[in-house]
């Protein structure tokens, strides 16, 4: 497979090239595609030095699969060249995903509407991925009626500039902002920016994509998301109402044996999921799993997963994965 990542300097990128090579993605040609001042510089890869090249230079060679990441205005020019050159697009920004004409896809939850057509896959949002791998087995045994998200997001979340701020302040220097207030030793209830009911754009996004990717309209979400001072990863905690009464012990064997989870459920001995844990790890954590005792037929979680990993880079490559093994893209290679 010839693969072509965008935006391969960037935190996503980079985790894209760790991913691919961690999970050796069949790749016959690799190219390296970011914006014109990067043009020209190296990145190793599997031990072989690659020159990042330009958007056009990448089109002309016509990769199988290219894996975007580089942000919604540049995958809004620029998937559309990809894909009318005959290539597959998966893209990591919030661009395409409400796209009617486009798919939102978790591999664990969804892959199965994708086709060869598809010339432009979007990835969900980090928060929302994780979520839903949780919530479609429940869904599926249950059936879910309401989900109330509070969110306690990692700074990874937004970039290198908001890494470099923690980390500023912790060691006492002044440096550049990415947050409008200090993130060390302090919580922001502000992801995105506020749209006029009140929401911010990032809890929107969890609500709209949650309804999309399971294919329910009739599930009805409402979320608040933080930004908390950690790296490693996003923590959320659920509150799900079903239209069914549940089993605690069969909820949590029908989490355990669900595709990509991991059940860390063990109070007694203080085992729960945490994002020091799931730092660079594929899965999506579970625990905390408990009975409301307040209202009939719900249950309250903890749900944990690398954001960089599961919730961009890792679901991005498996979307490629379930492509190529699916014979949906390029030539039929086994993976």
């Amino acid at each position: 497979m010839k693969i072509a990542v965008v935006g391969a300097t960037g935190l996503v990128g980079t985790k894209m090239l760790q991913v691919l090579e961690e999970r050796n993605f069949p790749i016959t040609d690799l190219l390296l595609v970011a914006s014109e001042k990067s043009v020209g510089k190296e990145i190793t890869f599997k031990g072989k030095a690659y020159k990042v090249i330009s958007v056009e230079d990448a089109i002309k060679q016509k990769p199988d699969i290219a894996l975007f990441s580089a942000g919604g205005s540049t995958s809004l020019l620029q998937a559309p060249l990809f894909a009318a050159a005959g290539v597959t697009v998966i893209d990591n920004s919030s661009a395409w995903r409400m796209d009617p004409t486009k798919k939102l896809v978790v591999p664990e939850v969804n892959a199965n509407v994708l086709t060869p057509e598809d010339k432009i896959i979007a990835n969900p949002n980090c928060s929302t991925i994780q979520m839903v791998v949780a919530l479609k087995p429940l869904h599926d045994r249950y059936k879910i009626k309401r989900v109330v998200v509070s969110t306690y997001q990692s700074v990874t979340g937004t970039g290198v500039k908001a890494v470099d701020q923690l980390m500023n302040e912790r060691a006492g220097i002044d440096g550049p902002m990415a947050y409008p207030y200090k993130i060390d030793l302090n919580v922001l209830p502000h992801i995105d920016v506020f749209t006029e009911n009140g929401y911010t754009k990032e809890e929107m996004k969890m609500v709209k994509e949650t309804n999309k990717i399971m294919g329910d309209d009739s599930i009805r979400v409402t979320a608040t998301t933080v930004r908390i001072p950690v790296m490693g990863g996003h923590s959320e905690s659920v509150n799900i109402e079903f239209a069914n009464d549940f089993d605690l012990a069969e909820v949590r064997e029908i989490l355990s044996k669900a595709p990509g989870i991991v059940v860390t459920d063990d109070v007694a001995n203080l085992k729960y999921p945490m994002p020091l844990d799931a730092h660079d790890k594929d899965d999506v954590f579970v625990g905390r799993i408990r009975r409301d005792e307040s209202q009939a037929n719900t249950l309250n979680c903890w749900i944990v997963s690398d954001n960089l990993r599961k919730g961009a880079a890792t679901n991005a490559v498996q979307i490629a994965e379930y492509l190529v093994a699916n014979h949906l893209v390029g030539q039929a290679v086994e993976v």
